[in-house]
């Protein structure tokens, strides 16, 4: 009977905590222990006691296991299928917008806002042109209604184009443009009847070289004989400097060459004055409200950096080469041109040097010139006897 019992007891701890297999085997050893020993009740109390609260702390580790999610169901067939309308719509949207980027893009980069609208200005009038007459079909006025819709459309998209192209390009001007259409204030009239001329010189690598190192930073040097150059240039000519560098940079600069040759430099004009294109700074020499034949621009990279090549005088860059003396040998050649007053075109006198050092070039014509006045004299006194 009690063996009977104890049998009972084991299966129903077996089934009830099947998946501990500890639990399991101290169960197993506790009847081979039962049936070949016959121990006390004391001792079988104890060893039960401790099987149920090994049996308890199982339960409570499984009970405290959080189920395993429910699998997910399978879409539906109806969610899988896509309408085919819907699709070929969609492609029909991204195939229109692909196609007008393109258009803007192309028509952007080849043609100017002027051009965009009279080209397309008859198109964008064809959709005000359609008529239908009162007593037409319905199958007319139908077709007459898709064929205004297809047209209006189109027509209004340019519309939107060419007031998004205009405030685009006015925003740009206002970087890209000089700052004003004067950008120098009018001269005097008794300087205008003498054809004073107007002498623009840049700066870096022209008058002075802007050098950095590391245990120095930033240092500027004169070129040398740059303040004899510009005292002199001054008693006889209008000096304005045209740079593409920042104002923040320009002004102490100038403040300082202006205590060195006492003023010289009547009128600086910085990078707001320039223009820019194809992502370079030019001097417009058109915008300084001076008449051109009396204008000279000196550079050392005056061809690559002004407008107006006509204007232009280019001189060798300096880059701290020692002994340099270009300033000196160019104050001649703008003195005499100066004497010369309104008759002396600047734009015909830079012609005739072109293509030459104008320095070198001037200085032999000069001595060829006093060569021929001193045999003049000697003719004339050969005649006589």
């Amino acid at each position: 009977m009690y063996r009977m019992i104890q049998s009972r007891r084991l299966v129903y701890y077996i089934t009830k905590n099947k998946n501990n297999n500890n639990t399991v085997n101290t169960i197993i050893n506790k009847k081979k222990c039962y049936s070949s020993s016959s121990s006390t009740v004391s001792r079988f109390s104890t060893e039960e006691d401790s099987f149920h609260s090994s049996s308890s702390s199982s339960n409570f580790d499984s009970e405290s296991i959080p189920p395993p999610p429910p699998p997910t169901p399978p879409p539906s067939s109806a969610a899988k299928k896509k309408s085919p309308f819907l699709s070929l719509l969609k492609f029909g949207i991204f195939s229109a917008f692909i196609g007008a980027t393109a258009t803007a893009g192309y028509a952007t980069y080849t043609y100017t806002t002027d051009q965009v609208e009279e080209l397309s200005k008859e198109f964008r009038e064809s959709g005000d042109k359609i008529t239908v007459e009162d007593d037409a079909s319905s199958v007319e006025k139908y077709k007459a209604l898709l064929y205004s819709a297809a047209m209006t459309v189109p027509a209004k998209c340019i519309d939107i184009y060419l007031d998004l192209r205009r405030s685009i390009e006015e925003k740009v001007r206002e970087f890209s443009e000089p700052s004003s259409d004067k950008l120098l204030p009018d001269m005097l009239p008794q300087e205008q009847m003498m054809g004073i001329k107007t002498v623009v010189l840049d700066l870096n690598e022209t008058l002075i070289y802007s050098n950095w190192t590391r245990e120095r930073g930033w240092r500027t040097f004169k070129r040398p004989g740059l303040d004899i150059f510009l005292l002199r240039l001054a008693q006889c000519c209008e000096v304005v400097i045209y740079t593409d560098q920042m104002d923040t940079y320009v002004t102490p600069i100038i403040d300082r060459l202006n205590q060195g040759s006492g003023g010289a430099i009547r009128f600086c004009l910085s990078r707001s004055a320039t223009k820019y294109q194809d992502g370079k700074h030019y001097r417009d020499l058109s915008k300084l409200n001076r008449n051109p034949s009396n204008v000279i621009y000196i550079s050392g990279h005056a061809l690559e950096n002004a407008l107006q090549p006509e204007n232009c005088a280019p001189i060798k860059p300096w880059k701290l080469e020692e002994g340099d003396t270009t300033l000196i040998d160019l104050l001649p050649f703008l003195e005499f041109v100066a004497r010369q007053g309104p008759a002396a075109d600047m734009r015909q006198v830079l012609a005739a040097y072109k293509g030459c050092d104008i320095t070198t070039e001037f200085t032999k014509r000069q001595r060829d010139m006093l060569e021929k006045q001193k045999q003049r004299p000697a003719r004339l006194f050969g005649r006589l006897n």
